[in-house]
């Protein structure tokens, strides 16, 4: 098994031997005709924060890849629907509406925008521009058009007048694309006695004024800081210091009750951190001596805790050198710490500092790893974190009923066949309660297992020889039959399976049987219903037996 699994090892690229384990040849002459072996134990995945149950089992590669391809922006201020349009789909939108319908089209080259615009305006008139629609009355540019600078206005420049019929759509196009022209991709189109319509040739917000880039399988990505959320980047947390971590005990006194901060040493002589909290008191009038932390006011604890503020207090420190005064705001025990955390280049002290933090969902994108404009994109009525949170069976069933126009299903159909395919793996494997965000260092020894044992069934490679340690420990007993599946279908694709395991229903589907222990030596005969050991294995008992 050892010599097969440095075989394959040895087949691999010098790049790839590097990050791999160094196995020593055993001592014997040769071995010939061993199939490549793949070890698949019990520990976990990756320690590593990035690492999440999608990204081990590459899901969520696929998943990246549905978002950019077929995925709705919407706007992550005003929640409106933002669409990328073409001139020619642009025309026919326009087109679509009852023939005898009176248009104009207008170009809206300001939006909000204080102040008089006159060089704007007349920059228009010069390039034969005649009227304009400013804060929804209509002037002519050859008129003196005065605005107020303080306030803000509205200034569509009327590009044509139309009326809806089988011959204009070449004039129609040439409006629209005018209009583009001098807008940065926005044209309206305003329908006599009815409403305004707003077209974009640009991912962007027509009224909030926030553009997206070209839709990408990177912007998905929390590794990568085109998607990341800049606050955490990319974590979901950030590691605050934890007030109770400071203060476990409540009932001990400042002297000895704050952890990290110098606390421990107080009684044994002057210190800095003594001398804050005594002059802290005396400024607040608070006697904190031989007086419990829970019994001082919640006001005064906040000052020592997170800062005095503008107040400034009047230190006094006694040394051997003599004695100092001065006069500043107290930073404050928790700010004081976190800043000391950022500031140290020592290894050993970001850990000891790290004793006394916590961690807290990122305020920016409240554990979601991603931008605000990334989670705006949706497929169906759910954006890729809302999706990744739902379990692996309830995401499969979502994305199977998932209405989507010719065109999507089109260019999604193998996406969807992989997603399903992977998702069906992790199912039968028992793991359908897990969600593809899940962080992959919170899974146990047999769930690990189990998902790299269904990424291998995904990758239908043939001719190998599996070893795997007891995938059974965690599973409920409902779910072993779904296990055992799994390794037939692992052995009837053409590979070895063999599988260190105490379970009963495992030993008593496997083919063969060896079992190892004091005195009891190649029992599986048993398991077949036979009443005698076959004589080739009573050699074997016997040499075995002579070796202890």
């Amino acid at each position: 098994m050892l010599n097969g699994q440095r075989r394959y090892v040895e087949s691999l690229s010098s790049y790839a031997r590097q990050f791999l384990g160094i196995m020593e040849k055993p001592d014997v002459e040769s071995i010939e005709g061993l199939s490549p072996a793949i070890s698949i134990d019990q520990k976990t995945t990756s320690k590593n924060p990035r690492s999440t149950v999608g990204t081990v089992t590459e899901i969520y590669d696929y998943l990246r890849l549905l978002y950019a391809r077929i995925g709705v922006p919407y706007c992550p201020n005003c929640g409106r629907k933002i669409e990328k349009q073409t001139v020619d789909q642009i025309v026919d939108s326009v087109l679509e509406l009852e023939e005898g319908a009176r248009i104009q089209i207008l170009a809206p080259i300001v939006r909000g925008g204080k102040g008089e615009h006159t060089k704007l305006l007349e920059s228009m008139q010069k390039e034969g521009f005649v009227r304009a629609i400013i804060d929804g009355e209509l002037h002519l540019l050859e008129d003196e058009i005065k605005l107020e600078k303080t306030k803000k206005h509205d200034i569509d420049i009327v590009v044509d007048r139309l009326v809806i019929k089988e011959d204009i759509r070449n004039r129609l196009a040439e409006s629209i694309e005018t209009a583009l022209k001098n807008t940065n991709g926005l044209v309206k189109v305003d329908i006599q006695g009815g409403e305004t319509k707003l077209f974009s040739t640009n991912y962007a917000c027509p009224d909030c004024n926030i553009s997206f880039e070209e839709l990408s399988p990177r912007m998905f990505s929390f590794n990568n800081p085109y998607g990341a959320c800049p606050v955490c980047t990319g974590i979901g947390y950030l590691m605050k210091m934890d007030e109770d971590l400071i203060i476990p005990d409540k009932n001990k006194t400042l002297y000895d009750g704050v952890k990290a901060f110098g606390s421990s040493t107080m009684k044994k002589g002057d210190t800095m951190a003594k001398m804050y909290f005594e002059s802290i008191g005396k400024h607040y009038g608070v006697d904190i001596k031989n007086k419990p932390i829970k019994k001082l006011p919640r006001e005064f604890l906040e000052k020592i805790l997170y800062g005095t503020g503008k107040d400034v207090i009047d230190f006094e420190f006694h040394s051997s050198a003599g004695i100092r005064r001065f006069s500043q705001a107290f930073e404050g025990v928790l700010p004081a710490l976190d800043r000391r955390y950022r500031e140290t280049k020592s290894q050993g002290m970001r850990e000891f500092y790290e004793m006394y933090m916590s961690e807290s969902p990122c305020w920016a994108c409240n554990g979601a790893r991603l931008k605000k404009e990334v989670l705006s994109v949706k497929v169906g009525n759910k954006n890729i974190n809302e999706l990744t949170d739902m379990p692996i069976r309830r995401e499969k069933e979502y994305l199977e009923n998932l209405k989507l126009n010719k065109k999507d299903m089109m260019i999604a159909d193998q996406i969807f066949k992989e997603l399903s395919k992977r998702f069906q793996f992790l199912i039968d494997v028992g793991l359908d309660y897990l969600t593809l965000s899940r962080s992959a260092a919170t899974l146990s020894g047999g769930e690990a297992q189990r998902i790299r044992l269904a990424t291998q069934i995904g990758s239908g490679l043939s001719g190998v020889m599996y070893i795997l340690d007891e995938p059974s420990i965690g599973l409920h007993q409902r779910d072993n039959e779904k296990l055992i599946d799994t390794l037939k279908k692992l052995r009837d694709s053409g590979n070895s399976v063999i599988v260190v395991e105490h379970d009963e229903d495992t030993m008593r589907s496997a083919d063969q049987i060896i079992d190892i222990g004091p005195r009891r030596w190649c029992s599986w005969w048993k398991y077949y219903g036979a009443t005698e050991q076959p004589k080739k294995f009573q050699k074997l008992k016997n040499q075995l037996l002579e070796i202890i």
